[in-house]
């Protein structure tokens, strides 16, 4: 699997991400560093580029909340440490903005091409817009890939944190369009027997469409894990 990874950047869902050792503007990192907590990894394709400083700027503004989800933040580029410091620094002059996560300096692009972050056929060098959500045991869970010239949705990608974070809780699913404190899908019975069961519940309790099609509230143990986190949404 790792002479695959190296070879082709064949980053999946469900496999263990690959290990890398990094220098960042917070000093030396490895992957190795964030078990025990859910990491969004991601690249961007330059410092000192427009889409990517708003990038950036949006990722900082949003960190407090990612970490309310026991989430850190790590970017990437193939720019030496030495332009990161000089751009967020000049992001910090500019703006006020402190960038509170650290951002590797992937000179050789090593870890680049392990994740695919880099497209060959947009460019040899400059790394797209990816995304890797990845747990607290080190499991990639999911991958986002945005083209150069189209900015990432930072609120979209805080859900899908809370929306595997609560799937994994209720042992369920989120339907399309689902947001926190809404209902989960309860996972379709395996029996027949089950399956009469289940309609005569949604029968009675008017929670779904059919035998597989059907809904549960957040149970109260995953509601206290994240009150516990000190996350506060709205309802």
């Amino acid at each position: 699997m790792d002479y695959e990874v190296m070879m082709n950047g064949n980053v999946k869902i469900g496999m263990l991400a690959p290990e890398f050792e990094a220098q960042t503007t917070m000093g030396d990192i490895s992957l190795n560093n964030y078990r025990g907590k859910w990491l969004v990894l991601f690249s961007h394709p330059g410092d000192f580029t427009p889409v990517c400083t708003t990038e950036i700027i949006a990722f900082t503004k949003a960190h407090t909340y990612f970490k309310q989800l026991n989430t850190e933040l790590l970017g990437l580029s193939v720019d030496s440490n030495a332009s990161h410091l000089a751009w967020i620094y000049d992001i910090y002059c500019k703006t006020g903005i402190k960038v509170s996560f650290p951002i590797i300096a992937d000179r050789n692009g090593q870890i680049a091409r392990k994740y695919g972050m880099i497209s060959n056929d947009v460019s040899n060098t400059e790394t797209v817009r990816n995304v890797f959500i990845i747990d607290p045991q080190g499991v990639v869970k999911t991958v986002l890939i945005y083209p150069m010239n189209i900015g990432r949705f930072i609120p979209e990608i805080l859900r899908i944190v809370q929306a595997l974070q609560i799937a994994d809780c209720a042992k369920g699913s989120t339907p399309a369009n689902w947001i926190p404190n809404q209902p989960v899908i309860v996972p379709a019975p395996q029996t027949f027997d089950a399956l009469q069961a289940r309609n005569e519940e949604i029968e009675a309790n008017s929670n779904g469409m059919s035998w597989y099609l059907s809904f549960k509230d957040i149970p109260k143990n995953c509601i206290e894990e994240k009150e516990n986190c000190k996350i506060t949404e709205k309802k």
